[in-house]
Parts: structure tokens; C-alpha cells; sequence
């Protein structure tokens, strides 16, 4: 039953404290409550729509909106929020209408506006846009951390480095513990090779300034390395402890397509290894039966290395045996690390990446699960 003695504004603030935790279930139920009594309230109608988008019911989050609007035309969160709905429907020219207009309409000092729009344009690929609202929040306010950090995202994905280090610098700079961005300065300096700067900012972090294990596998290599530390070492602990966190529990559909994919690939290489017995066999029977006492004459039985090619993501090829292609990444890569500890490192590495799971038990396992990971592709 509807709480007659409750204004608007505090239906809006207490759906508004339950959205923050996450309760969008809650949420919707105060703001539904509310608009019973208030018909009429925009912010009713606004927060119904972000409640909505939060749960991906875009067709209802852009109805509500767009009731919104009609309400007040010119109200900087429901236009925001139906450019962030238009976006999730494809239509890209009518959500940057919506968000130029806020613009137009002067809300753009607003600088938590102008992330808001920023980030739903960095989400759906269209990192241009987004910087254009990043650097206007800058403008706003060139002491917030937040604002120059997402310049400094929204460079590095449009592949500007140098414009992407300075901003992240600047964001640590305003702010030193800003542990998204020292992270993401950190990802950076390891993804170009600088293996001692990125290692003096990932040890400035804590477990809690990371929510992806790819920089945590990166943090514990580097530590490795720089320090000689073993895999059991006590510095590592608490760094485990932390992937442990963001693994979660075990999903059993994974656990059942692992236990496959390991027992297919050990069938493989039993049918592998049975065939090249019968090879062997063969040839020494073949052996036998040539009468001539000449070595040199005999016919070599020995089968050449099956020659494969593989395509990088950026389109190059590799081509060899499979022990030739693992040794050709690595040499690109650590020419220092030994096969088997390379292959370790970057199944680490991209689990952390991409959750998937590559098999290092032989050099065929691992490309096999570098190309189901989306990393490469087998050409033959």
C-alpha cells in the first residue's frame, strides 16, 4: 500500500539509495509506489528508466524516459538516459542527438553528466564520442582524477599511448591512491615491454584496487622475476588469495567442458601416438623386406613434421610445427623463458584476460586453446 505521507522527492531518494546498493529489484517497487501518487513526477519517471536499463529491459527503460520528457523536455537525466537506451537499440544518431542536446541545453558544467555520457559511449565501442564528453568534464573540472583517468582511457583504446600515459599520470597525480588508474598505467607499461615501471605501479596497488585477474597474474610474474621468488613464496599469498575472489565459485558447465575438452585432447594424443607406432612398425617391416645391404639406399620410414600456419590477431602468420610456432610467440615475446614456463605464463596471463582456460600440457594443446580463446587462428 502507498505511503501517503511520502513526497515525491523522497520516493525518488530512497529508490535512489537502494539503485546505489544494487537493489534494482527494490528500487523499482518504491519508484512504481510513488508514481501512484505522483503521476506526474519527471524523477519518478527518470528513475523508473535507469532502474529498468540497470535490469536491460531497454524497450521499458526507453518508455520511461521518453514519459519523462514529455513531462519536461529539456531534463538532462532523461535525455542522458534515453541516449543510453538508444544506444543498446543501435540507433546512434538519435542517442548522440540526445546527448548533444544536453549539451545545447547548457548541462554541460554538469561533470557527472558529462562521464555518465561519456562511459555509455566507451561501452559501446564509440570511444571518439566519449572522449569529446571526457574532455569537456576535464574542462569542467581540471582537478578531478576520475575526469582525467577516462581521457586517459579513451586514448589508449583509440591507440594515442603517449596521450594515454600523460593523462593517467595526471589523474595520479590529483589523486595518488586512484587504484583504477594506476592499474590501468600499470597494464599499459607491461603491454609495451617497460617490465620495471609497470611493476613500480602495480606494487602501489592493493588486492582491492583490482577486479580482473589479468593484472594480478601480471603483478605476481613480474614480482616472480624481479625477485626470484617461488610460486609458494609468502609475498604471492595474498595475491592468490585475491584471484581465488574474483574466480568465485566454480561454474559446472565450465568444469564439465574443461573435463571434455582434457579427456578429447587425451584421445588425440593416444590416437597420435598409436598411429606413429604403426608408422614405425611398418617401416621396419618395409625394412626387412628390401634385400639390398646398401644403408644409403634403403628408403627413410622417417615422417616429416607435419607443417601447420597459424594467424595472429594482427593479421601476420606463423608457420612450423607446433613446437616451432610456440617457440616463434615466444621468441617474440620473453626469448629468455623456457617453452614449458612461457606456455605457463601466458595461460596465466590470458585467463586473466579472457577466462578461458589454455592447455600447456604439449605445444599442439596450447595452440589449439590459444585459437578457442580467440587469441589466434589455425589457417592448416
Amino acid at each position: 500500500m502507498p505511503t501517503p505521507f511520502l513526497s515525491s522527492e523522497e520516493y525518488d531518494e530512497r529508490a535512489h539509495a537502494l539503485y546505489n546498493e544494487g537493489q534494482y529489484d527494490e528500487a523499482l517497487d518504491v519508484l512504481r509506489e510513488g508514481l501512484t501518487l505522483y503521476p506526474q513526477s519527471v524523477e519518478l519517471h527518470v528513475g523508473i528508466g535507469y532502474a529498468r536499463l540497470a535490469r536491460d529491459e531497454f524497450v521499458w527503460a526507453r518508455k520511461s524516459f521518453e514519459e519523462g520528457l514529455i513531462l519536461d523536455p529539456e531534463h538532462e537525466d532523461a535525455l542522458a538516459g534515453l541516449g543510453e537506451t538508444l544506444l543498446k537499440f543501435g540507433q546512434i544518431d538519435m542517442a548522440q542527438r540526445a546527448f548533444d542536446r544536453t549539451v545545447m541545453l547548457g548541462y554541460d558544467d554538469d561533470i557527472d553528466l558529462m562521464l555518465q555520457i561519456g562511459r555509455a559511449q566507451f561501452r559501446e565501442g564509440l570511444v571518439d564520442g566519449a572522449l569529446a564528453f571526457f574532455e569537456r568534464a576535464v574542462a569542467i573540472s581540471a582537478d578531478s582524477a576520475e575526469a582525467a583517468a577516462c581521457v586517459g582511457y579513451a586514448q589508449h583504446r583509440l591507440g594515442n599511448e603517449t596521450e594515454a600515459v600523460a593523462a593517467l599520470q595526471r589523474s595520479l597525480a590529483l589523486e595518488e591512491d586512484f587504484g583504477e588508474a594506476r592499474v590501468y598505467l600499470a597494464n599499459i607499461y607491461y603491454d609495451r615491454g617497460d617490465n620495471e615501471l609497470a611493476l613500480a605501479e602495480f606494487e602501489q596497488t592493493t588486492t582491492e584496487d583490482h577486479w580482473d585477474e589479468l593484472g594480478i597474474w601480471r603483478l605476481m610474474e613480474l614480482k616472480k622475476e624481479a625477485y626470484q621468488l617461488e610460486d609458494n613464496d609468502g609475498d604471492l599469498k595474498i595475491w592468490e588469495e585475491r584471484l581465488v575472489e574474483l574466480a568465485g565459485e566454480p561454474d559446472a558447465v565450465d568444469e564439465l567442458l574443461s573435463e571434455i575438452e582434457q579427456k578429447v585432447m587425451e584421445e588425440e594424443t593416444a590416437s597420435v601416438s598409436q598411429a606413429q607406432g604403426h608408422l614405425e612398425t611398418l617401416g621396419t617391416l618395409l625394412s626387412s623386406l628390401n634385400p639390398t645391404t646398401d644403408e644409403s639406399a634403403r628408403p627413410e620410414m622417417i615422417m616429416p613434421d607435419v607443417e601447420h600456419t597459424v594467424m595472429l590477431t594482427d593479421g601476420r602468420t606463423v608457420d612450423g610445427t607446433w613446437e616451432e610456432i610456440v617457440q616463434r610467440l615466444r621468441d617474440e615475446r620473453n626469448a629468455a623463458l623456457p617453452i614449458d614456463e612461457f606456455m605457463h605464463t601466458e595461460s596465466r596471463r590470458q585467463y586473466g584476460a579472457t577466462g578461458a582456460q589454455i592447455p600447456t600440457r604439449d605445444a599442439e594443446g596450447f595452440i589449439r586453446g590459444s585459437a578457442d580463446a580467440g587469441l589466434l587462428r589455425i589457417v592448416r
